[in-house]
Formats: C-alpha cells, sequence, structure tokens
C-alpha cells in the first residue's frame, strides 16, 4: 500500500522523440503532423510505420473477475491493470495501456474494444469473468484484424504446457500417454485442455472437473465451452468428485479457488512420480509440501515464494512483442505451441524437480519466445510484415533492452 501510494501506480506516458527548439513541434504536431494523417488515410497500413500503433496494445478489462478477489468492479481492477502495462514494458518493451471498462454486458464490451481498436495494434483481454470472457474474444478475434489475447486463457494455456512438457522430460513420462486431470473449467482450464490436446495429449486420458464434479458429454449444467470439452474428452463418461478424477492420474492441473482444499491423501491415490500443478492465487489448492508428502514428484504453483511458479507474465510480454514484430493479425494455436516450446527450451539446460520454467530474471527467455511466436505467425500466414531473421531478432532484443535502459539512466538520475 505505502509503494502505490507512494508513486501513484506505476507507469506514465513518456516521450521517445528528442525535443531541442520550440521550432521542434512545427514537424511534431502542427503543421508537419498533417502530413502523415494524409498518408495514413489513403494507406491505413502506413499507421504501423508512422506511429506507435504496432507498439501499442490496450489491455481491456470489465473487473468483473480481479485477480482472486472475484467481482471488484473496473476502479479497482485498475492497479491490476496498470500492474500488467509495467511488465508489457520491462520484459516485452511493449507500450500497454489499462482500459477499465464500466459496462456489464458482453454486448457493450466487444463495441467498446473495437470502437477504440483503430489506436492499437493489438488487444489483451483481462480479468473478465466466464462465459463472458469466451464470447467477448471470440467476438472480437472474429471482427478485428489484430491479434486479441485473452491472457487467462491464452497466457495461462502457454506457461501450463510449457511447464508440463520439461515436467514429464523430468519424470520420464510422454504428453501422449499421461493421464491428466484439469481441476477447475474456468478460462484457464479449459484454454489449457484445449491446448494440451492440440500439443498431442489424448482425449480419452484427459478428465476435467468443475464444481459439480467431472464434466463429460450428456451431463447437464454445463454451457457451450464446457459442452465442447466434454465432447473432446472423458470419452468413457467418468462420473464423480476430483477425489474420483485423480486415480490413477498422472498430472493434477489445478485452475480453480484458492485453497488449500486438497488433502495430500487425493494425492496418494495418483500415479507413481505424480506432477502437480496447484495454480490458485493467493493460496494454491494444496500446499507443495504437502503434495510431494502425497507422492509427487514435480509440484508447481502461482507464487514466487515456491520453487516452478507458473506464471502468464513468461508468455504474454514476450508473445506480444513477437506478434507487433511482424503486425500479426490474430492469435493462433501454433504461436502458442511455439511460445510454450520456446519457454520450456531455454529452462531445459539446467531442469530439475525445482526448475521446470524459466523466471521472469532470465531477460533471454523474452527475446526467444518473442522470436518463435513472430515465426510461427509468418509461418502460418497471419504476420503482414517478413523481417529476415537478423531484423527480427536485432529488433526484438533493441526494443526490450531499451525500456529497461531507460528505467536504469531515470532511476540513476534520480528521476524514479
Amino acid at each position: 500500500m505505502e509503494i502505490h501510494a507512494r508513486y501513484k501506480g506505476k507507469v506514465d506516458i513518456g516521450i521517445k522523440v528528442p525535443i531541442t527548439a520550440l521550432s521542434d513541434f512545427n514537424y511534431l504536431y502542427t503543421p508537419g503532423v498533417a502530413e502523415p494523417s494524409r498518408m495514413i488515410a489513403s494507406s491505413p497500413e502506413s499507421a504501423y510505420e508512422l506511429t506507435n500503433k504496432g507498439n501499442l496494445v490496450a489491455i481491456v478489462t470489465d473487473g468483473s473477475r480481479v485477480l482472486g478477489l472475484g467481482n471488484l468492479g473496473p476502479a479497482a481492477a485498475l492497479p491490476v491493470m496498470e500492474g500488467k502495462s509495467l511488465l508489457f514494458k520491462y520484459l516485452g518493451g511493449v507500450d500497454a495501456f489499462p482500459l477499465c471498462v464500466q459496462t456489464r454486458t458482453t454486448e457493450e464490451l466487444v463495441d467498446i474494444v473495437r470502437k477504440i481498436s483503430p489506436s492499437f495494434g493489438g488487444i489483451n483481454l483481462e480479468d473478465v469473468e466466464s462465459p463472458k470472457c469466451f464470447e467477448v474474444n471470440d467476438s472480437l478475434s472474429r471482427s478485428l484484424d489484430i491479434p486479441v489475447f485473452h491472457d487467462d486463457q491464452h497466457g495461462t494455456a502457454t506457461v501450463v504446457l510449457a511447464g508440463l512438457i520439461n515436467s514429464f522430460k523430468v519424470v520420464g513420462k510422454r504428453l501422449s500417454e499421461a493421464k491428466i486431470t484439469i481441476v477447475g473449467a474456468g478460462a484457464g482450464g479449459l484454454a489449457s485442455t484445449k491446448l494440451l490436446l492440440r500439443a498431442g495429449a489424448s482425449g480419452k486420458n484427459v478428465l476435467v472437473c468443475d464444481s459439480k464434479g467431472i464434466i463429460h458429454d450428456g451431463r447437464g449444467q454445463v454451457d457451450e465451452y464446457k459442452g465442447d470439452i466434454a465432447r473432446l474428452t472423458n470419452p468413457e463418461r467418468l462420473q464423480g468428485t476430483v477425489e474420483t478424477a485423480l486415480r490413477g492420474a498422472d498430472v493434477m492441473i489445478c485452475l480453480s479457488r484458492p485453497g488449500p482444499w486438497i488433502p495430500k491423501e487425493w494425492i496418494m491415490k495418483m500415479a507413481g512420480d505424480a506432477i502437480v500443478f496447484a495454480l490458485a492465487n493467493p493460496t494454491p489448492e494444496i500446499w507443495p509440501e504437502d503434495a510431494v508428502e502425497g507422492g509427487a514428484k514435480v509440484v508447481a504453483t502461482g507464487r514466487s515464494d515456491f520453487p516452478n511458479q507458473i506464471n502468464n507474465s513468461l508468455a504474454f510480454p514476450s508473445m506480444f512483442r513477437g506478434m507487433l514484430e511482424v503486425r500479426a493479425r490474430r492469435v493462433n494455436d501454433e504461436m502458442l505451441i511455439a511460445a510454450s516450446e520456446a519457454i520450456g527450451n531455454w529452462a531445459e539446460p539446467r531442469l530439475s524437480v525445482d526448475r521446470i520454467v524459466p523466471t521472469m530474471e532470465e531477460t533471454g527467455v523474452f527475446v526467444e519466445t518473442a522470436i518463435a511466436v513472430a515465426n510461427a505467425a509468418m509461418e502460418t500466414g497471419v504476420a503482414r510484415h517478413r523481417p529476415t531473421q537478423d531484423e527480427l531478432r536485432n529488433g526484438i532484443e533493441r526494443k526490450i533492452s531499451l525500456a529497461r535502459n531507460a528505467l536504469s539512466v531515470l532511476m540513476e538520475r534520480g528521476l524514479i
């Protein structure tokens, strides 16, 4: 509280052009600014060359699901969105603007984002309740020609897959053969399930649980998004509780309510060398020491004070850096999987039960992930711009290092 009050938030708007005399404004503003306006009017794509559109992202929320705190409203969501802006800039060199919107309907939120979209090269949806978040994401993805990235879906799924790929290397198991139980059928749980299936998990080995138990085709009490998952998983239509779903499972991925509420006795019923991701914040569904006592070999949480933090910040800054670098039109699964593999590969040289993913301190992972995402966008035909590999790497490295170097200068001068 003291830090937030001292700085009145975490981000501001900076200036990136030199100003040495009053005459500079003749070029930077009127009358000089009229010429790029005319150019963009005749060729809208030139906005990427003549404005900051290509590095500007809107972080949009209605505050209906703020962290694990619930429906706090848009004003209370602002500290979180400012924090996202900080991470965007510091880790990815991306200018991201928090937009907390006073609206309660899907239609209004979609309409507002569509109307402000000309200013931005990408949209990051954040902390929107389920199932509204799916509806908003799907509608905007169909109607906009810039990437719409829902961090609670895309970011979570990307880092979960990265951590799981490396966990399997540690325990000597395979994604295609593993029995996986997903606990929580909100944005993160459903998106992670779909990405794991796309990456090679077998639907016959995957069970997804919501608050009413195991999801299966024909169960009822499911919306269309859970219904899609029901058709892709659990073909035997197993019924029961989370405890039932964990029997013999190789993996438990929890993206549910804060705990602790899962007892170690349930972990004891899992397969040997089990993998447990307890990702609820601020308190995991099971404490890591209890999971280990129950027989888990690899344990991850969403917290930085335990080993193996599975955190979206490993994904969204670098993924947007890569998407913006090639002016991507949309996000696709190939880009998410490429990011997962890049994150996992970076951690692999020092892989262990306590290190399945990198930390935010490892700058290099953000560069490599951005490059992987940009290349996936070009390979799948959603990129407007196709730089060479040298141009791509140099541009990404320069933008990420510039943000950090500028902050260092301000701190050294005592301005921050």
